[in-house]
Protein backbone atom coordinates (compact mmCIF):
# COMPACT_ATOMS: atom_id res chain seq x y z
CA UNK A 1 0.00 0.00 0.00
CA UNK A 2 1.39 3.41 -0.96
CA UNK A 3 1.46 6.44 1.30
CA UNK A 4 -1.24 8.14 -0.77
CA UNK A 5 -3.49 5.08 -0.49
CA UNK A 6 -2.94 4.92 3.29
CA UNK A 7 -3.80 8.62 3.67
CA UNK A 8 -6.91 8.17 1.53
CA UNK A 9 -7.98 5.15 3.61
CA UNK A 10 -7.43 7.05 6.91
CA UNK A 11 -9.45 10.01 5.62
CA UNK A 12 -12.34 7.69 4.77
CA UNK A 13 -12.17 5.79 8.06
CA UNK A 14 -14.13 6.24 11.29
CA UNK A 15 -10.92 6.38 13.33
CA UNK A 16 -10.39 9.09 15.93
CA UNK A 17 -7.17 10.68 17.16
CA UNK A 18 -6.25 12.75 20.20
CA UNK A 19 -4.75 16.22 19.91
CA UNK A 20 -1.44 16.27 21.83
CA UNK A 21 -1.98 19.94 22.67
CA UNK A 22 -5.54 20.09 24.01
CA UNK A 23 -6.20 16.36 24.45
CA UNK A 24 -9.43 16.73 22.46
CA UNK A 25 -10.55 13.96 20.13
CA UNK A 26 -11.17 14.51 16.44
CA UNK A 27 -12.13 12.32 13.50
CA UNK A 28 -9.16 11.59 11.22
CA UNK A 29 -11.42 12.20 8.24
CA UNK A 30 -11.81 15.82 9.39
CA UNK A 31 -8.04 16.37 9.61
CA UNK A 32 -5.63 17.61 6.98
CA UNK A 33 -3.50 14.49 6.51
CA UNK A 34 -0.40 14.53 4.29
CA UNK A 35 2.97 12.89 3.81
CA UNK A 36 5.48 14.93 5.81
CA UNK A 37 8.39 13.84 3.61
CA UNK A 38 7.07 15.66 0.55
CA UNK A 39 6.05 19.29 0.07
CA UNK A 40 3.48 20.58 2.55
CA UNK A 41 0.00 21.34 1.20
CA UNK A 42 -0.99 25.02 1.19
CA UNK A 43 -3.44 24.49 4.08
CA UNK A 44 -0.59 23.15 6.25
CA UNK A 45 1.70 26.03 5.23
CA UNK A 46 -1.04 28.53 6.15
CA UNK A 47 -1.53 26.86 9.56
CA UNK A 48 2.24 26.88 10.10
CA UNK A 49 2.47 30.60 9.25
CA UNK A 50 -0.40 31.37 11.61
CA UNK A 51 1.26 29.42 14.45
CA UNK A 52 4.62 31.12 13.81
CA UNK A 53 2.94 34.54 13.92
CA UNK A 54 1.26 33.59 17.23
CA UNK A 55 4.60 32.41 18.64
CA UNK A 56 6.30 35.65 17.57
CA UNK A 57 3.51 37.64 19.24
CA UNK A 58 3.83 35.64 22.46
CA UNK A 59 7.64 36.00 22.47
CA UNK A 60 7.25 39.77 22.13
CA UNK A 61 4.73 39.84 25.01
CA UNK A 62 7.03 37.67 27.13
CA UNK A 63 10.00 39.95 26.43
CA UNK A 64 7.92 42.97 27.45
CA UNK A 65 6.72 41.27 30.65
CA UNK A 66 10.26 40.13 31.43
CA UNK A 67 11.60 43.69 31.04
CA UNK A 68 8.81 45.05 33.24
CA UNK A 69 9.43 42.33 35.84
CA UNK A 70 13.16 43.08 35.90
CA UNK A 71 12.55 46.81 36.36
CA UNK A 72 9.95 46.17 39.07
CA UNK A 73 12.21 43.70 40.87
CA UNK A 74 15.07 46.19 40.80
CA UNK A 75 12.87 48.94 42.26
CA UNK A 76 11.57 46.61 45.01
CA UNK A 77 15.11 45.50 45.84
CA UNK A 78 16.28 49.09 46.14
CA UNK A 79 13.29 50.00 48.32
CA UNK A 80 13.82 46.93 50.49
CA UNK A 81 17.52 47.68 50.94
CA UNK A 82 16.74 51.29 51.81
CA UNK A 83 14.12 50.11 54.29
CA UNK A 84 16.62 47.76 55.97
CA UNK A 85 19.04 50.65 56.40
CA UNK A 86 16.40 53.10 57.64
CA UNK A 87 14.98 50.72 60.25
CA UNK A 88 18.43 50.65 61.87
CA UNK A 89 18.97 54.42 61.71
CA UNK A 90 15.48 55.80 62.49
CA UNK A 91 15.63 55.18 66.28
CA UNK A 92 18.58 57.60 66.47
CA UNK A 93 16.72 60.34 64.54
CA UNK A 94 15.82 63.45 66.55
CA UNK A 95 12.11 63.19 65.58
CA UNK A 96 11.77 59.56 66.72
CA UNK A 97 9.43 59.81 69.71
CA UNK A 98 10.88 56.93 71.75
CA UNK A 99 14.14 57.53 73.64
CA UNK A 100 16.98 55.50 72.15
CA UNK A 101 17.92 54.16 75.59
CA UNK A 102 14.47 52.52 75.83
CA UNK A 103 14.79 50.70 72.46
CA UNK A 104 16.18 47.26 71.76
CA UNK A 105 16.53 46.05 68.17
CA UNK A 106 15.23 42.67 66.99
CA UNK A 107 14.99 43.41 63.22
CA UNK A 108 13.18 40.10 62.60
CA UNK A 109 10.27 39.53 62.76
CA UNK A 110 9.78 43.08 64.09
CA UNK A 111 12.27 45.93 64.20
CA UNK A 112 12.27 47.13 67.80
CA UNK A 113 10.88 46.62 71.25
CA UNK A 114 10.58 49.80 73.27
CA UNK A 115 10.70 49.38 77.03
CA UNK A 116 9.02 52.69 77.86
CA UNK A 117 10.70 54.29 80.87
CA UNK A 118 13.69 51.91 80.95
CA UNK A 119 16.16 54.81 80.72
CA UNK A 120 14.56 56.33 83.84
CA UNK A 121 14.61 53.04 85.73
CA UNK A 122 10.87 52.27 85.64
CA UNK A 123 9.33 50.42 82.69
CA UNK A 124 5.71 51.48 82.29
CA UNK A 125 4.86 49.58 79.10
CA UNK A 126 6.27 47.80 76.07
CA UNK A 127 5.86 48.81 72.44
CA UNK A 128 6.49 46.44 69.54
CA UNK A 129 7.67 48.72 66.71
CA UNK A 130 7.83 47.93 63.00
CA UNK A 131 9.36 50.63 60.77
CA UNK A 132 8.11 50.83 57.17
CA UNK A 133 8.95 53.15 54.29
CA UNK A 134 6.90 54.11 51.27
CA UNK A 135 4.05 51.72 50.46
CA UNK A 136 5.58 48.76 52.30
CA UNK A 137 3.16 46.46 54.12
CA UNK A 138 3.50 44.00 56.95
CA UNK A 139 4.63 40.54 55.89
CA UNK A 140 2.98 37.40 57.26
CA UNK A 141 5.33 37.09 60.25
CA UNK A 142 4.93 40.75 61.15
CA UNK A 143 1.14 40.43 60.92
CA UNK A 144 1.25 37.37 63.19
CA UNK A 145 3.21 39.30 65.84
CA UNK A 146 0.80 42.26 65.58
CA UNK A 147 -2.24 40.00 65.97
CA UNK A 148 -0.74 38.15 68.96
CA UNK A 149 0.05 41.44 70.74
CA UNK A 150 -3.38 42.91 69.96
CA UNK A 151 -5.04 39.72 71.27
CA UNK A 152 -3.07 40.03 74.52
CA UNK A 153 -1.19 36.78 73.88
CA UNK A 154 1.98 38.09 75.53
CA UNK A 155 3.73 36.40 78.45
CA UNK A 156 6.79 36.96 80.58
CA UNK A 157 9.01 33.94 81.17
CA UNK A 158 12.12 33.28 83.20
CA UNK A 159 14.11 30.30 81.99
CA UNK A 160 16.73 28.84 84.33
Amino acid sequence: MSKDQLIKQLLGSTLYAECPRCRGEFKLGDAQLFDGLGPFPQEALDAQAQLQAEIAKRVKQLDKRSTMADAGAEQRAIASGLGKILEKVVPAHKDFKVPLCDCRPLYEPIDLIAFNGLGKGAVSSLDFIEIKTGKARLNEHEKAVKEAVEAGKVEYRVIK
